[in-house]
């Protein structure tokens, strides 16, 4: 088992990552957490019907509600969340009460939600499911989607722990690892070279890593967005550097309608966008080639999807979050590690967008 600590301004917090951590649950929940009056396990239909049983047993001490949601993205609009504010209220929990989020990025960022909004806030415990999860669970980013962007209702609202049991990710399929594994690929790019050329030396294949590969590039990829988190916990300043390549990934996810396209597969292709933003704008020097070729053994696509209106892109990209006064703000590479915020304009970006 690796303990890793996430400290922010306000909050520490413990991340548990190995195999069989989740025996962790109860000794924390007892020893850390005080009174609890009641357990709310917010999960999704898919992950519940394989993991519920085993979470269930390890709180035979609590009382315990289960409120079921959809997979995946549909999880996270407001009727969803509404539903799980009712089902709480109904259930009557209180300010003792806590949620654990059982599930992946989806699941934890709507968990998250309803836990920093029921009477005002109240605990939760993040255990994720996924790859993908290793960047959502950390760092108290919780939010829903709204038609006209993805995350655009939310808050920053830290876990008490997040508990990484990666038994639970057997199950993923295979879109579900390239999703998560475009975030690992990420945090390589913005903070660390090394890293970036073991994961492209040691990961040639997402059907069939090893638990050793995989509790590594997890807990590589904590450990960098934890730290850019200690120092901008909401998001004033170096922390937009974790949104690299979400700009026109969120945009592609957007514009397809939530759920078409994964997360991290709309990411990766914005990554590539960003690089190549990169290359001309702020004097980046790096073999992109070698990079299309891996990721394209990866499974990955590597081009905007067909059909999508650039210009609709465009206009997605302006109502992205870093945007300022709707004048589009790109996280680039100086260098593979060095990131910086550029500001470009809506020819520019149509241009590269047309030679991508």
């Amino acid at each position: 088992m690796i303990e890793h600590v996430v400290k922010t301004p306000l909050k520490s917090y413990p991340v548990y990552i190995g195999n069989g951590v989740i025996e962790q649950l109860p000794i924390f929940i007892k020893e850390k957490q005080a009174v609890v009056t009641k357990i709310l396990i917010i999960t999704d239909e898919t992950v519940g019907d394989l993991y519920l049983s085993t979470i269930l047993k390890s709180l035979d001490d609590f009382q315990v509600e289960v409120m079921r949601v959809p997979s995946g993205e549909k999880a996270k609009t407001f009727e969803i969340y509404y539903d799980c504010l009712t089902f709480a209220l109904q259930k009557k929990l209180d300010r003792h009460s806590v949620i654990l989020a059982l599930g992946g990025g989806a699941v934890g960022d709507l968990s998250g939600f309803v836990a920093a909004t029921f009477m005002r806030g109240i605990r939760f415990i993040q255990i994720p499911t996924t790859i993908l999860a290793h960047d959502s669970a950390v760092g108290g980013k919780v939010a829903i989607n709204h038609p006209e962007g993805k995350n655009m209702i939310g808050a920053f609202y830290q876990p008490e722990a997040v508990i990484y049991d990666i038994s639970f990710l057997t199950s993923l399929p295979l879109h579900e690892k390239r999703s998560g594994f475009a975030e690992v690929i990420k945090h390589g790019l913005i903070q660390d070279l090394a890293f970036y050329h073991w994961l492209k030396d040691e990961i040639s294949s997402l059907e069939d890593i090893s638990e050793d590969k995989m509790v590594r590039f997890l807990a590589r990829g904590i450990e960098i967005k934890s730290a850019i988190v200690a120092e901008d916990e909401k998001e004033t300043g170096v922390r937009a550097y974790l949104n690299f390549g979400h700009t026109l990934g969120h945009a592609i996810e957007a514009e397809m309608g939530y759920g078409k396209m994964t997360h991290g597969e709309g990411v990766l292709i914005g990554m590539l966008f960003a690089l190549q933003l990169s290359k001309k704008y702020a004097g980046l020097e790096f073999d992109i080639n070698s990079l299309y070729e891996w990721v394209q053994k990866l499974g990955y696509q590597t081009n905007v999807p067909e059909g999508l209106s650039y210009e609709r892109l465009i206009e997605r990209m302006k109502g992205d979050k870093k945007s300022v006064g709707q004048q589009i703000r790109m996280v680039l590479l100086n260098d593979i590690g060095s990131p910086a915020i550029y500001e470009l304009s809506e020819n520019e970006i149509l241009f590269e967008l047309n030679h991508f």
